[in-house]
């Protein structure tokens, strides 16, 4: 398919998706949001994808947020039920990206604010430059802190006590914070950003695909659960239907 806001290439498994409007620091806006949401509906049937990388094209950021210049008539100058309509739509995409089977490697350099900060939190792995730095932007424009699973995701991640005060703030979390914090798993030079993003994703491609999607699934899973218990119900069960599997020559997609 043909996008004119992102690109999508795949190769030996892994795909990479990047967020294309550089003029813009890559902002989301309504063509973009469409063209996410057909990529990632197909992403969630695909047997060809193993891993998926996304990145932001261009030498400014990851992703700017919501372009406001189209999203302030958008969600300002509508009525009650278009402004919901589009803000549900926007947090689909976060939810379809965390729920694909294929796991995903964020690739981050810049500014990743407000959605982009959302996508970045929403990826299983990141991968970040020096100069990265994160935050949620919506507290900064008069809404709440709180939106595009940043108050479910970010406590998750750092704890709490850090994380309340971004989301209240709208401060920056700069690329040292985010390593600190255990935001992001590698901080690499950017010119190198890209290079071990690939071998990250190339080490889950050798992995059985079953194995890499129970695990996701068990990782989403278990983000939620209140008990050890529960927990251990889903990786025992996982584990038993993988073992099956191999008994019987099945490595499953």
């Amino acid at each position: 398919m043909s996008y004119s806001t992102i690109l999508y290439q795949e190769e030996e498994g892994i795909g990479l998706l990047t967020l294309n409007r550089p003029e813009r620091i890559n902002a989301l806006n309504q063509v973009m949001l469409e063209e996410l949401d057909g990529l990632l509906d197909a992403l969630a049937c695909s047997e060809s994808c193993r891993v998926l990388i996304i990145t932001g094209g261009g030498d400014r950021g990851f992703c700017s947020g919501m372009d406001m210049k189209e999203s302030a008539t958008l969600l300002f100058e509508q009525v009650p039920a278009m402004i919901y309509r589009y803000q549900s739509r926007a947090s689909r995409l976060v939810y379809k990206l965390r729920t694909i089977p294929q796991p995903v490697i964020a690739a981050v350099h810049g500014a990743a604010s407000g959605v982009g900060f959302s996508f970045a939190m929403a990826a299983d792995v990141r991968i970040i430059t020096p100069e990265a730095r994160f935050n949620a932007a919506y507290i900064n424009i008069g809404l709440g802190g709180a939106d595009l699973a940043s108050s479910y995701f970010l406590p998750k991640l750092i704890g709490s006590g850090r994380a309340n005060e971004f989301l209240l703030t709208g401060d920056f979390m700069s690329g040292e914070e985010a390593m600190a914090l255990g935001f992001a798993s590698r901080m690499v030079p950017r010119e190198e950003l890209m290079q071990v993003a690939q071998t990250v994703a190339l080490k889950m491609v050798e992995k059985n695909p079953f194995g890499l999607f129970l695990t996701k699934e068990a990782i989403n899973q278990n983000l939620g659960v209140s008990s050890l218990e529960q927990a251990l119900h889903l990786e025992n069960r996982n584990q038993s239907l993988l073992i099956t599997a191999m008994k019987i020559g099945v490595q499953g997609e």
